[in-house]
């Protein structure tokens, strides 16, 4: 039975977890989660992030290294298919694992993961990991000893599988925590708020976001981004107008935070449109506007009443009122 002292304790180190989490910025969480913990289980670095599981080994979507060089993941992909741990975490929806790597990783055809593992102070494993049998996705968290003598116990391996579901959790929260600070005071009408990463994996979406994209997308399972979405965001473009839909993202920490709004009157607009219609809100004249971008007073003129046809309004204050629609 847990001791009372060691409960408080516990107790403790959870709630300043959970107050880091609301607290820090994206970029400086997971660097002060894992410090964190040091204290009551020791490690010397790691690795931290999303996966899919393949035949080939993990596929990383996402990952935060600590206390790890960059070029460990370059060279651990020329090793991963070797990786016999991650392919048993990857068997259960949850799974915590504490080894020896040399004792682990000990075929003949495994030498090289051996080396990898001295080259990076990969000598004891703490694996604990949340993954979907449906979709081979998988969080997951290790940590390494670089001390080959530093072996893991059961009482660690107990500890970390305790800690990890709070550690995922609070990941989750200041993921969220920073998408509702991006949008504070810009969010649209009707505008909906999700959490994905590059290669178009969802963390979190809310309700108005997935009814927005089922509007869009009628067979969307939601468990990943419809592919129209990332593809567009990676070819360089920030925002993506569908049929019922515009979908705009951030990207940070390579994660898209994506808002999305209905379509709406002002997407309509052509660029130049669009231009004219926000120095009209402004205040300018078409006298005004003609001189700012060198065409005729006529010309704008002409510009200014597609505007109002397109907005289907007829002055400047119903104007701005459909361009705030737009966000």
């Amino acid at each position: 039975m847990t001791r009372p002292a060691a409960l408080h304790d516990f107790s403790e180190l959870l709630l300043r977890l959970y107050r880091l989490s609301h607290e820090l910025p994206i970029s400086a969480f997971q660097d002060a989660a894992l410090d964190l913990i040091k204290p009551v289980l020791a490690f010397d670095s790691s690795m931290w992030g999303s996966a899919t599981r393949t035949d080939k080994g993990i596929d990383i979507h996402t990952i935060h290294l600590h206390n790890q060089p960059a070029e460990m993941i370059a060279a651990y992909e020329e090793v991963k298919h070797l990786d016999t741990a991650a392919a048993e975490v990857g068997k259960r929806p949850k799974s915590t694992l504490v080894f020896n790597a040399d004792a682990w990783f000990h075929r003949n055809d495994q030498a090289q993961l051996r080396q990898h593992g001295r080259r990076f102070g990969q000598a004891n494993f703490f694996i604990s990991s949340d993954a979907n049998p449906l979709t081979h996705f998988v969080h997951w968290l290790t940590l390494f000893r670089s001390d080959p003598d530093a072996h893991g116990s059961e009482d660690e391996r107990q500890l970390l599988a305790q800690l990890t579901p709070h550690l995922m959790q609070a990941l989750a929260l200041n993921r969220i925590v920073h998408l509702d600070r991006l949008e504070a005071g810009v969010q649209a009408p009707h505008g909906g708020s999700a959490i994905g990463d590059l290669r178009g994996m969802l963390y979190h979406a809310d309700g108005l976001f997935e009814t927005a994209l089922k509007t869009e997308w009628p067979s969307w399972h939601g468990r990943t981004l419809p592919e129209p979405l990332p593809k567009h965001f990676l070819s360089g473009n920030k925002r993506y107008s569908g049929r019922a839909v515009v979908v705009t993202h951030h990207v940070e920490q390579r994660l898209l935070f994506l808002k999305s709004r209905r379509r709406c009157l002002a997407d309509s607009l052509t660029a130049r449109e669009h231009t004219i219609a926000e120095l009209l809100s402004r205040g300018d004249t078409h006298k005004d506007i003609a001189t700012i971008l060198s065409r005729s007073p006529a010309t704008v003129r002409n510009h200014i009443q597609s505007i109002y046809d397109k907005l289907q309004v007829s002055n400047v204050a119903g104007l701005i009122h459909e361009l705030r629609l737009a966000g």
